[in-house]
């Protein structure tokens, strides 16, 4: 990929005065991002289990004003903060997209538009699946919750899913 600096029409992370530069984005999100699929017991849920995406992007609070341009740039999503009781000298801070039709209006059609450039690309295609099938409440089904449950166990360096 080439080697994008900020121009006349580009915003840098740093400016709140505008808008990101979307590959900047790309970017942030291929080296600081992640799509993930939890599915979590309920016993509230017809099947047992609730089907959780997030999109999550996580830094440490020297960074923070970035995750909140990315708050912006989307327009949704919170912040959280993680305070740290281990040997680093900074909190972290996580802007999370939990909303399925924040994911599925702005986080998907984004992402779709603007590729990502690494692996965590896969991760993506693989989380726009999921969301496509809770759009179609497959998701509200046993043999819905076991393929997705599949799915999630592809994505991000094959994590087993219980």
């Amino acid at each position: 990929m080439a080697n994008i600096r900020p121009g006349k029409n580009q915003i840098r992370a740093d400016n709140q005065q505008g808008r990101l530069d979307p590959w900047w984005v790309v970017g942030f999100v291929d080296g600081e991002g992640c799509f993930s699929i939890s599915i979590l017991n309920n016993t509230t849920t017809t099947t047992g289990f609730q089907v959780f995406p997030e999109f999550v992007v996580t830094q440490g609070a020297k960074s923070l004003v970035a995750l909140n341009n990315l708050q912006q740039f989307f327009d949704c999503g919170k912040l959280y903060v993680n305070r740290r009781k281990d040997n680093h000298r900074e909190d972290l801070y996580r802007y999370c997209v939990r909303s399925i039709p924040d994911l599925q209006s702005k986080i998907i059609p984004f992402f779709n538009s603007y590729q990502l450039q690494t692996a965590k690309h896969q991760d993506f295609v693989v989380f726009r699946e999921v969301l496509d099938m809770v759009a179609q409440r497959r998701h509200l089904s046993m043999a819905g919750v076991d393929q997705i449950r599949m799915l999630a166990a592809t994505m991000n360096r094959r994590k087993k899913r219980s």
